[in-house]
């Protein structure tokens, strides 16, 4: 089945070479609390983490507002925390096969994760053709055409830029101080 969603990769860069300086128990705690923050915004804003990948994960969103928040919160948060490593992210839309119930397959899964790789530090890369309309709060600059493996010719990229200024789509932090029948 053919589902529209929004992909969105992350990473943290420099997580081998922090991890080849401060061994591995530092970057154990360092990847923890990345992850749990990765957990929290993730419930705050509405998206899903489709599967971990080392030091990075892949979002899966059904709107594309929720994806691009969730990014922008996160990296906000993340250079409180995650310091000294730097987050990097890509972001597209399209149409996916919904592969086995739970895993994506397709060009916008595959455009995501490649914006990643080529994203450096604190940036969060997308197509500009992919952009419906942007949260309140963030800005798209032009990034420029970028050559990516495994897709012919160039694409042309906007750089996101900003905070979200809608609060939490999703209040989580309720859920455990109501009754169940209240």
């Amino acid at each position: 089945m053919r589902v529209p969603r929004t992909f969105v990769f992350l990473d943290l860069s420099g997580f081998t070479n922090y991890t080849a300086a401060y061994g591995d128990d530092a970057a154990g705690r360092i990847l923890g609390t990345f992850r749990t923050l990765v957990r929290e915004v993730a419930s705050e804003r509405g998206v899903r983490i489709a599967k971990w990948l080392g030091d990075g994960c892949m979002i899966v969103s059904v709107e594309q507002d929720d994806a691009i928040e969730f990014v922008m919160d996160l990296e906000r948060r993340a250079t409180k925390v995650c310091a000294p490593l730097t987050l990097r992210a890509g972001i597209a839309t399209g149409h996916a096969l919904l592969f086995e119930g739970d895993d994506y397959i397709g060009s916008a899964v595959n455009m995501a994760s490649r914006l990643c790789d080529h994203a450096t530090n604190y940036e969060v890369l997308m197509p500009s053709s992919h952009i419906a309309q942007l949260p309140e709060g963030i800005t798209s600059e032009p990034y420029g055409d970028v050559e990516l493996p495994g897709f012919p010719g160039s694409v042309d990229v906007a750089q996101l830029k900003g905070a979200p200024t809608r609060a939490d789509r999703h209040d989580t932090g309720e859920l455990w101080t109501r009754t169940p029948f209240g």
